[in-house]
C-alpha cells in the first residue's frame, strides 16, 4: 500500500488527553498523535524559543530532509524529556483545543501522555518517588530536627543525593520550615470547626512545608481587607510533582484528599485561593480530566471557584474594604516576573497591578520563563538548561536596577536567587509589609 504523501494536520483516532479513556494508554495511538503533532509544529515553528524540545525537534525534523516519518524514538525521547510543562507553547500555540481550533493540539498534554505510558511500562524511580511526593518529604525533614536543611548544604551530602537520585549537587534547594503553616493557622485561630467564609486557602505543599510567611502574609492581607479567609487541616499537595513523572495513581490521591476537604467550602459559596500559580493552574485546567470520573463533578467545583491571591483581591478593588492604607512603600523600582503558569491560566497579572496602588511604585515587567518549572532545575538532567533557558529572565531582571524583586512563584523565587543574585518577594508579602510601619527597613 502506497504511503499516504501529507501527514493530515485533523486529529487522529488516536487523540486523547484523558486518561481515564483506554485509548490514552495504547502506545500506537499515542504515536499517531505524536507524528500528526510534530507535523504541524514542523510547519508551524512559532515555539522555537521556549525550551530545548522545539529546536531539537526542528533540527532532528531538518536532518532528515523534513520527513517527520522519519524521526525515531530516540529523536521522539530526546524532544519529549526536553519539555518541563512550562506550558508557553501551548500559551502561545494558534492550534489549541483552549481556542476553538479544529486540531485541538496540546504540545504539553501530548508529553505528559507519553511520560504517563512511560511510567507505567518502566516504573518509577526512587527519585520519582521522592521528589513527587513533597510532602512526606517535609515530614521527614521536620523529623530530622534541622539535620536535612545542615545537610542540605554539605557538599558530601549532596555528591551522594545526587549519586543516588539524581538531584543536582548544585542545586540550590528550598529550605524546610520546622512549623507548618496548618500548625501556625490553627494556633492562630485560622482553622474553623465547620466551613464557611467567603474563601478558604490553599496553601499549597510549599508554602505548607517551605515559606509558611507567605501565607501568614497572604491572610494579613486579604484580612486587612476585610475577607472573611478561613484555612483548612489535612490539605495536601495538588499533585503536579508527581504527575509530571507520570504518576497517576498519586496524584488522584492527593487530589481526592483535597476535593473532600474543599468542597464543603466551596459549596457554601468560597472560593478557593492557592498560592503557588502551579497549584491553581493544576486546579483550573488539569484535576477535571486527571481525576478519576467518579470525582470529576467535585473537581469541576472546585476548579471553577480557584482564583489566586492576587486576582481575588483585584476583584474586590472598586469595593467600600478596598484597603489602600499603606504605611510603607518599597520605593519605585520593583522588578515583577510573570510566572508562566500564571500566564498559562489568562488572568493577567494581579499581583503586578495591586504593587501599582503602593504610592510611588511603578514595577517593570519580565515575562521570560526563569527555568525552574517544578522539579525540572533539580535534576542532574535539568539544572543547566534550567539556568540557560532562565538567562534572559536573570537578566531582564538585573537590568531593571530594581531594589525590590517580585513573583508569584516561590520556585521561580529560589531560581533568581541562585543565579540572579536577588531573592524576589511574593506580592502578597510586599503588600503585607506596605501595610505595616517601617515593613521595609532592614
Amino acid at each position: 500500500m502506497e504511503q499516504a504523501k501529507n501527514i493530515a494536520y485533523r486529529p487522529t483516532d488516536g487523540l486523547s488527553y484523558d486518561p481515564s479513556e483506554a485509548k490514552y494508554w495504547d502506545p500506537e495511538a499515542l504515536d499517531k498523535e505524536i507524528l500528526r503533532t510534530f507535523e504541524i509544529c514542523h510547519g508551524c515553528r512559532l515555539c522555537f524559543k521556549y525550551c530545548d524540545s522545539f529546536p531539537s525537534l526542528f533540527s532532528s525534523i531538518d536532518a532528515k530532509d523534513g520527513d517527520v516519518r522519519q524521526i525515531t524514538a530516540a529523536d521522539t525521547a530526546k524532544v519529549m524529556d526536553s519539555c518541563f510543562q512550562c506550558k508557553l507553547c501551548e500559551v502561545q500555540c494558534p492550534y489549541t483545543e483552549r481556542d476553538g481550533h479544529e486540531f485541538k493540539l496540546d504540545f504539553p498534554r501530548l508529553v505528559q501522555r507519553y511520560v504517563a505510558q512511560k511510567a507505567q511500562r518502566k516504573g518509577l524511580r526512587l527519585r520519582d518517588h521522592v521528589l513527587g511526593d513533597p510532602d512526606t518529604a517535609g515530614t521527614m525533614a521536620r523529623a530530622s530536627f534541622g539535620i536535612a536543611n545542615i545537610a542540605n548544604r554539605v557538599r558530601l551530602h549532596r555528591i551522594f543525593l545526587e549519586k543516588v537520585l539524581g538531584i543536582h549537587r548544585d542545586k540550590l534547594l528550598p529550605t524546610f520550615t520546622g512549623t507548618t503553616f496548618e500548625r501556625w493557622a490553627a494556633r492562630a485561630g485560622k482553622i474553623k470547626p465547620e466551613a464557611g467564609g467567603e474563601a478558604v486557602l490553599f496553601q499549597t505543599c510549599y508554602v505548607q512545608n517551605n515559606e509558611p510567611e507567605i501565607g501568614r502574609d497572604t491572610i494579613e492581607v486579604l484580612e486587612r481587607n476585610s475577607v472573611d479567609i478561613r484555612c483548612a487541616r489535612g490539605l495536601e499537595c495538588c499533585g503536579m510533582p508527581a504527575w509530571e513523572r507520570g504518576d497517576l495513581e498519586s496524584l488522584r490521591r492527593h487530589v481526592k484528599t483535597n476535593l473532600r476537604i474543599l468542597l464543603p467550602f466551596v459549596e457554601r459559596g468560597a472560593k478557593v485561593i492557592a498560592i503557588n500559580p502551579t497549584c491553581s493552574m493544576m486546579m483550573r485546567r488539569e484535576h477535571p480530566t486527571l481525576v478519576a470520573p467518579e470525582d470529576r463533578p467535585a473537581a469541576e467545583k472546585i476548579a471553577a471557584a480557584v482564583m489566586d491571591p492576587s486576582e481575588f483581591l483585584w476583584s474586590i478593588r472598586d469595593e467600600a474594604r478596598f484597603n489602600t492604607n499603606f504605611r510603607s512603600t518599597p520605593g519605585k523600582k520593583v522588578a515583577y516576573h510573570a510566572p508562566c503558569h500564571l500566564r498559562a491560566q489568562a488572568i493577567g497579572f494581579k499581583g503586578r497591578d495591586l504593587l501599582r496602588k503602593i504610592p510611588g511604585v511603578s514595577p517593570s515587567t519580565v515575562m521570560e520563563c526563569c527555568g525552574h518549572d517544578g522539579t525540572f532545575a533539580m535534576t542532574v538532567e535539568g539544572f543547566e538548561p534550567s539556568a540557560r533557558i532562565g538567562k534572559k529572565a536573570f537578566e531582564g531582571m538585573k537590568e531593571s536596577a530594581a531594589e525590590i524583586w517580585a513573583t508569584d512563584c516561590p520556585l521561580a523565587a529560589l531560581q533568581f536567587q541562585q543565579h540572579a543574585g536577588v531573592r524576589p518577594m511574593h506580592p502578597m508579602t510586599i503588600l503585607a509589609r506596605a501595610y505595616r510601619e517601617s515593613g521595609f527597613d532592614g
